[in-house]
């Protein structure tokens, strides 16, 4: 099995303020990873340093088998990485499409520009088809021509998966799209994650632990900037460090 991403000793703090401590992530071809843990633990921090929006302290990043600086942010496309945000990020004034359109160039200083001007007719033809099915695949076609700031709040968090695929990543970074979702809409997001893994690989941060287990291969699970546990659902839900970070509570849920 091909490893895409592996990062090791990964140190990250804000003043002072120890967030990562020699935290380490493997990530395989074709595969859906989960990092859980207790809020605070350093999830969001960990993609945040993955897709240069941290700057680690110290640490390795070894891409397709072979060892780089860890990526800036607007390298992220070139390395055929994208990811999601918590607060989703649409740009309310633009429509459904212009928005996804604008993930090819997503992490870029110019990506606006760059996704909706100085293109050619041609160039911007074959973008808005990228756009339209970025948005079909996760069912939001008809939504297309809406303005951002009409949608429902479910709807959003399509819009927001489907600008992150336009770019046809390798390795794809969601950072809690179960948030604020409801359970039919919860039902549909374990669908899609497991139809993405056919044609790229997931890390995934995320609270409901249903989504998680019904999804991910392996999981890493972070408490106080540290990894405290890592393997499957089983190894991770029989792992002592695990029952006492949860409390017993949230462990027993996976």
């Amino acid at each position: 099995m091909s490893t895409l991403l592996s990062v090791a000793q990964v140190n990250v703090t804000f003043g002072g303020l120890r967030a990562l401590k020699d935290v380490y992530l493997d990530l395989h071809a074709n595969e859906v990873v989960g990092l859980i843990g207790p809020n605070g633990a350093g999830k969001t921090t960990l993609l945040n340093a993955i897709s240069g929006l941290v700057k680690p302290d110290s640490g390795s990043c070894t891409l397709y088998g072979k060892k780089e600086d860890f990526p800036k942010p607007h390298e992220l496309v070139s390395h055929g990485i994208s990811r999601t945000l918590q607060g989703v990020g649409l740009f309310p004034d633009l429509t459904v499409l212009e928005n996804v359109m604008i993930g090819a160039h997503k992490f870029s200083r110019a990506g606006l520009g760059r996704a909706l001007f100085g293109r050619t007719a041609k160039d911007e033809r074959a973008l808005r088809e990228r756009a339209q099915l970025a948005l079909e695949r996760v069912y939001a076609g008809g939504l297309a021509n809406r303005r951002a700031d009409t949608l429902a709040y479910p709807e959003t968090k399509r819009v927001s998966i489907a600008r992150a695929l336009i770019s046809e990543p390798k390795i794809l970074l969601l950072d809690e799209p179960a948030g604020g979702l409801g359970k039919e809409d919860i039902d549909w997001l374990g669908h899609l994650i497991k139809n993405l893994r056919r044609d790229c690989s997931v890390i995934l941060v995320e609270h409901h632990m249903d989504v998680v287990m019904a999804v991910c291969e392996r999981l890493y699970v972070l408490d106080f900037g540290e990894v405290i546990a890592s393997g499957s659902a089983e190894q991770v839900r029989q792992d002592p460090a695990v029952i006492a970070a949860y409390l017993g509570a949230a462990a027993s849920e996976l």
